[in-house]
Order: structure tokens, then sequence, then C-alpha cells
């Protein structure tokens, strides 16, 4: 059985993996702080983000919902959705 990802940083590392080939060829994503939006400041297209959700779900064999995609509008946010479907126990706080 594959072990359960529950640190932030690892998922940022998968997020980044990720995300990366979505980036134009001015951002680096070496230098992503994790607030940075992925429209507005990453220039993401809809359709890519859709692509980027399809490959969330399939990474870390989660399912998102419409609402939980909805509030992704950051890396951190992705972050925080990601890590409530891997560890739902803890995401009541969130």
């Amino acid at each position: 059985m594959e072990k359960l990802i529950t640190a932030n940083s690892e998922i940022l590392i998968k997020l980044k993996k990720i995300i990366e080939p979505y980036l134009g060829v001015d951002t680096k994503i070496d230098d992503l702080s994790g607030d940075e939006d992925l429209i507005n400041d990453l220039k993401i297209n809809s359709a890519h983000i859709v692509d980027i959700i399809i490959d969330i779900e399939s990474s870390f064999d989660i399912m998102i919902d419409d609402e939980s995609i909805n509030k992704m509008n950051t890396v951190n946010d992705a972050i925080r959705v990601v890590n409530q479907r891997i560890n739902p126990k803890n995401s009541l706080n969130s």
C-alpha cells in the first residue's frame, strides 16, 4: 500500500510537477510562492485548468467535486483541497 501523503510540502511538489507543463516560458516553477492565481497570475487557461484537475485526481487518487474545484484559485487553494480529500478527518477544521 502506498504511503499516505500528509505534508503540504509533499503535495506542493506533486502539484508543481502537474502545473509546470501549463506555465508560460516566463514563469519558473521554482519561483512559485503558492499565492499566485492559476488563471490571472500564471496565465493558465480554463481548458488547461480542467486538465490539471484531472491530473490532480489521478495523481492523488481522489475525486474533486465541483464546489471544491471552484475554490481552487491558487496553488495553496489546491493544496488545501487535496489535503482535505486525502485526510478527510482533518478537513472538519479547515
